[in-house]
């Protein structure tokens, strides 16, 4: 039986932490006018603070995401029943 992959969104420090010593794969999203999320970006996590999250992008360059207006979300692999 294969893993099932689920989204689990980051918010707290040690989940940002986390995320950047293990090296998976994080998706950026932000609000678009009419209020929906977009996917706008994804990559590693190479730094962050308490305002911005640093994510290098899968072809090395570097992008900067206010942390207030972005959402992060981390896709792990669930372990089989």
């Amino acid at each position: 039986m294969e893993p099932k992959k689920t989204p689990r969104v980051l918010q707290k420090n040690i989940e940002f932490f986390t995320a950047a010593l293990s090296q998976h794969l994080v998706l950026v999203w932000q609000e678009d006018p009419a209020g929906v999320y977009c996917e706008i970006g994804c990559g590693y996590i190479e730094l962050f603070s308490s305002e911005m999250i640093r994510v290098r992008n899968q072809d090395g360059t570097p992008s900067h995401y206010d942390r207030n207006i972005t959402m992060f979300q981390l896709i792990t692999k669930d372990q089989p029943i």
